[in-house]
């Protein structure tokens, strides 16, 4: 019987099916609303036989102070995807800031009742739970075994963006590097990680991706690895789907105005009409901002300051074979995901509450087994 194994997930290395623009069409919004709760870090205490969980890092929620480092994957090797980048010219190495300081971040707003956005010194606090309004994880056909589990995104772990952005003479190259960790937000809340994965791998064209272009890392979180082109049906053209962490807003297949967009650069970006650079998201690799155009401070191949992800379980492993076909809701915290293995159903149920996560496994002979994670 299949069993759920727990693995270590491109940050999660996992595999996906990219690059056909027909399964990028598919990347729409959903319509099932999932559980708001924030949860604390958590130390594994497994039952039923399961294996001794390794113990997160503590993080202080009490100030809003530099979040701690990113638990993400390993540091991914530095070769590049065979996939080949968008056709473009560099940017104008002169230094482009921001035309006039914004009050707010744009496209945010949309998300109001589950994303809060404040401004505090050099930078917007931006916090969520990481868990999106749409369906999650199905389409999936490279699955590490891990799932969709709300993040403490918020306090001292908000996620941070500069509110006064400044072009970099050194820009940061998503192809080779920023393997660790997010380089964007998307406006509902959920992190953007590199194209590549932690083999240097395209997690679209590999299969490790879901009909959202997301899926779930080693820590339980869930997370896009290309442009969520869906929420521009939310925000409309005129604001950016998301916010790459140099400050820079990344908008989708048009310009602002509605305009056919430009050429844009290495990076998915250029200067648009209103003097201020920004990105694009793309059907092609690199998908989304193909690095840092704007300055940024990379520690350990992530961008710092970053919002911590804390593993409250071993880490999945690669189940072979299997392919996620459903995810629902059926009650406010509780998650149900459906995959086969051989064509042979089995389900992994789970329970969020803001002191476990209780794990219900059903393999295809009808087998129960549970396993509880607490803080």
């Amino acid at each position: 019987m299949p069993s759920f194994h727990h693995h270590d997930h491109d940050q999660h290395g996992h595999h996906h099916d990219h690059d056909h623009p027909d399964r990028r069409s598919f990347l729409r919004t959903g319509g099932l609303g999932l559980g708001a709760i924030l949860m604390a870090a958590c130390r594994a205490t497994p039952t039923s036989g399961a294996r001794s969980p390794q113990t997160p890092t503590a993080a202080s929620t009490s100030s809003l102070a530099t979040a701690p480092s990113s638990s993400s994957a390993s540091a991914r090797p530095s070769t590049s995807t065979s996939v080949a980048p968008t056709s473009s010219t560099s940017a104008s190495s002169a230094a482009v800031t921001t035309a006039a300081t914004l009050t707010t971040l744009a496209g945010f707003d949309a998300f109001a009742s589950t994303v809060n956005v404040i401004a505090s010194g050099e930078y917007w606090l931006v916090e969520s739970n990481g868990m999106p309004a749409h369906n999650m994880m199905v389409g999936i056909t490279s699955w590490q075994q891990q799932v969709g589990v709300p993040q403490p995104y918020t306090g001292a772990n908000a996620w941070k963006i500069p509110v006064n952005p400044v072009l970099a003479e050194n820009p940061v190259s998503a192809k080779t590097s920023l393997y660790r960790g997010a380089i964007a937000l998307a406006v509902n809340g959920v992190p953007i990680f590199n194209a590549l994965n932690n083999r240097g791998d395209d997690a679209f064209l590999v299969g490790e991706l879901d009909q959202w272009g997301g899926h779930a890392g080693r820590a339980d979180d869930y997370h896009y690895h290309v442009a969520p082109f869906h929420l521009q049906t939310t925000v409309g053209i005129a604001k950016p789907i998301a916010w790459a962490l140099d400050g820079f807003a990344l908008y989708g297949e048009t310009e602002p105005d509605g305009s056919a967009v430009g050429e844009l650069d290495r990076y998915g970006g250029h200067v648009g009409a209103d003097g201020r650079y920004h990105y694009h998201g793309t059907r092609t690799y690199p998908y989304i901002n193909g690095g840092m155009r704007g300055r940024v401070t990379v520690k350990g191949d992530q961008i710092e300051p970053q919002a911590a992800t804390r593993p409250f379980r071993p880490a999945g492993e690669p189940l072979s074979g299997a392919t996620i076909t459903g995810f629902s809701s059926p009650a406010a915290n509780a998650y149900q995901l459906d995959y086969t293995v051989g064509g042979k159903q089995s389900r992994v149920a789970y329970v969020v509450s803001t002191s476990s996560v209780v794990f219900t496994f059903t393999d295809a002979a009808g087998a129960t087994r549970s396993e509880t994670y607490a803080h």
